[in-house]
């Protein structure tokens, strides 16, 4: 005889949506705190991708309502072909293919404008670990870019995961003050001060 019973079916008559994984980041933080204290880290958060033959403007939008000002290029295997910011988006790389390709800007698509995989700077885990905020403050000022991905090996020879993204926007606003990598150097010394 069976000691299992069966669990009681509910209708869905109401609106509904799905549990969405949230980070909660610390709200302020110093130089000296560990890096991984400003890391996007996708172990917690989903990562919104976006297929390269994507509009620019429903690009846009998935950026919008995902709240975030970075996608993922991805191929049908989910294999990351590049990146495409909210910069991307808006800025002169849309302009500059229309110029070279001819056609209009409802033409471009995400393909046109991404960074490819191969063009993008990475950051190693285990070195961000060990890092304070000051070192990533250092290395955005040197990268000039307001993004960078944070890799490590992923057991395959030749593969690696992406497991966190580090972005100027999340750093300033946990620092409290702006660190874009146009005004990085003068900022660092400000931030060092404690302005």
């Amino acid at each position: 005889m069976s000691t299992y019973k069966p669990i009681e079916i509910v209708a869905i008559d109401h609106e509904i949506t799905y549990e969405k994984p949230e980070q909660f980041f610390k709200e302020q933080v110093d130089l000296e705190d560990s890096a991984m204290e400003v890391m996007t880290d996708l172990s917690q958060v989903t990562a919104i991708s976006v297929n390269p033959c994507a509009s620019l403007q429903n690009a846009q939008e998935r950026m919008i309502t995902s709240n975030v000002q970075l996608l993922f290029v991805t191929n049908q295997h989910h294999e990351v072909m590049g990146i495409v910011t909210r910069n991307d988006l808006s800025g002169e790389k849309a302009m500059q293919h229309v110029a070279e390709a001819g056609g209009k800007m409802d033409d471009v698509m995400v393909r046109d404008i991404m960074t490819p995989r191969i063009k993008l700077e990475a950051l190693r885990m285990d070195e961000v670990a060990r890092s304070r905020v000051g070192d990533l403050v250092e290395t955005f000022k040197r990268m000039g870019r307001q993004h960078a991905l944070v890799i490590e090996p992923s057991g395959d020879q030749n593969k690696y995961i992406i497991k966190g993204i580090l972005s100027t926007t999340q750093i300033s606003k946990q620092l409290g003050q702006p660190i874009g990598s146009s005004h990085v150097a003068g900022s660092i010394a400000d931030l060092a001060a404690g302005s």
